[in-house]
Formats: C-alpha cells, sequence, structure tokens
C-alpha cells in the first residue's frame, strides 16, 4: 500500500450535527495524511466537537476564523496549511459520500491528471430528487463556464475537486463567498491542467437541513465567469507557476 499522501480540505460553519461522521470517515481512508477543517466562526456546538476530533487523532487540523468569512476563505485558510502531494476539498455536511474520494483522485495519482472534478451529472448515481431550479442553474453556470473556459465539464459546482497540491497552493484566490468553483476552473483551464471528471453520488439537503448556497450566490457566480475568464491572466493567477511541460509553458513566456 502506498503512503499517505492526500489532504482533505473541510470547511465548516455551524456543522455540528454531521462533521464527527463526515471527519471520522475521512480518517478511515488510508490515502489521507490530513484533514484539515476550517471552522468559520460557527456559533454552535461545531467549535467543541472540532477540539475533540484533534485530540484524538493528529491527522486533524483546525483553522478558526474569528468572523464569519465563507467558503472560500475559509478554503484558502485550509490550503494553506495542507502538505499532501493531492488535495481534495469535503464539504462539511453528508451531501458528498467520502467512500468515493479514492475514486475521484484515482487519476491523480496513477499521473494520468493534475486535477479531478467529481461529477453528479456524469454518470447518474445515487442522487437525491430536490430542487429543479437549482439543477437548471447549475446547468446554465456549467455552460457559461464552458464557453468561457472551452473545456467541457458536466457539473462546475461540485464539492469534489481534486488538484495536485503544488497547483492549489500556489494558485491565487481572491472571490468571495462560493466563488472558488468559478474562479479555480478558469484558472486551472488557464493553466492548462489536465482536467479529469470522475462520476459521484449526491445526497442534497434541503434549506431546512442546512443548506446554505442561494440564488445571489448564483448571480456571483456570473460575474466571476466574466471576471477570472477575460480579465485574468495564467501569471496574474498563481504565486509561482505549477510545473508545466516545456511546451504548454513556453506559451506563456510573452504573457
Amino acid at each position: 500500500m502506498s503512503e499517505p499522501c492526500l489532504s482533505v480540505v473541510v470547511p465548516a460553519y455551524n456543522e455540528e450535527k454531521t462533521l464527527a461522521k463526515i471527519v471520522d470517515e475521512l480518517l478511515r481512508l488510508p490515502e489521507v495524511l490530513e484533514v484539515v477543517i476550517v471552522n468559520d466562526c460557527s456559533t454552535d456546538r461545531t467549535g467543541e466537537i472540532l477540539d475533540r476530533l484533534r485530540a484524538r487523532d493528529g491527522r486533524v487540523k483546525v483553522v478558526t476564523h474569528e468572523k464569519n468569512r465563507g467558503k472560500t476563505e475559509a478554503l484558502k485558510s485550509g490550503f494553506r496549511l495542507t502538505s499532501g502531494d493531492v488535495v481534495i476539498v469535503q464539504d462539511a455536511d453528508l451531501e458528498y459520500d467520502p467512500q468515493e474520494i479514492p475514486g475521484v483522485i484515482a487519476p491523480i495519482l496513477s499521473g494520468m491528471a493534475d486535477v479531478v472534478f467529481g461529477s453528479r451529472f456524469l454518470v447518474r448515481k445515487a442522487t437525491r430528487v430536490l430542487y429543479f431550479y437549482h439543477y437548471i442553474g447549475n446547468k446554465f453556470l456549467t455552460l457559461l463556464s464552458n464557453l468561457a473556459t472551452n473545456i467541457n465539464l458536466t457539473d462546475v459546482e461540485t464539492c469534489y475537486k481534486a488538484f495536485r497540491g503544488d497547483i492549489i497552493r500556489q494558485m491565487k484566490i481572491d472571490s468571495k463567498g462560493f466563488g472558488f468553483e468559478i474562479e479555480v476552473t478558469a484558472k486551472v483551464a488557464k493553466l492548462k491542467c489536465v482536467i479529469f471528471e470522475t462520476p459521484i453520488s449526491y445526497y442534497g439537503r434541503t434549506y431546512e437541513e442546512g443548506k446554505k448556497i442561494t440564488a445571489w450566490d448564483g448571480f456571483a457566480a456570473i460575474y466571476y465567469v466574466i471576471r477570472y475568464n477575460l480579465f485574468c491572466s495564467p501569471k496574474r493567477s498563481f504565486y509561482r507557476m505549477p510545473r508545466l511541460s516545456e511546451t504548454v509553458a513556453s506559451g506563456y513566456e510573452a504573457s
């Protein structure tokens, strides 16, 4: 069995009901090197639960925001603490099954991909039937993003996005709220990463059960598609350009 190489970043805001279960499932995966959890100023028992989890297992790292700053800022804080060769995002709720992570990261571990998106639509697996308008909104944003990036994703808003660690740690991320999904897609496309998609299941929540994304986040996503695809160059997207093949790198010398 290969050595653990996966860093999992978990943004958490008021997830006392599901957080411990998610972390327990993550720690059972043999690939997991560390689980970095960012408590985004939760007002429930999330902080108390994190203290217990960190004391019980040294692979659990915790970052606490003194002010609620949104998912993207939570991810930025988490990425800075990662050290794994592969990094993946895991929401703190039960909408995505950690047991599917090995399948998501497999193309990176095999050397075939730099980035992998877990798609809820590539092949329909187990999926809770919920809001039709969310489905239409996601399809519209995915189409808009694809038109701007010229890549053929099926699910731009998926939580499961896995990266070579050097790529995500070098990326400049400055969107707000839920803007991460669109921003990171634009920037890995500009880098000309090898991107794969793998099918995943989806166990969505209702708003009564804790779902947080709103229609305003959809309008913000449209703005981010325009901003990061039309007005952000590859060199402005990264602190230091990640390793590229000579063919790809030569295309940026005049950027």
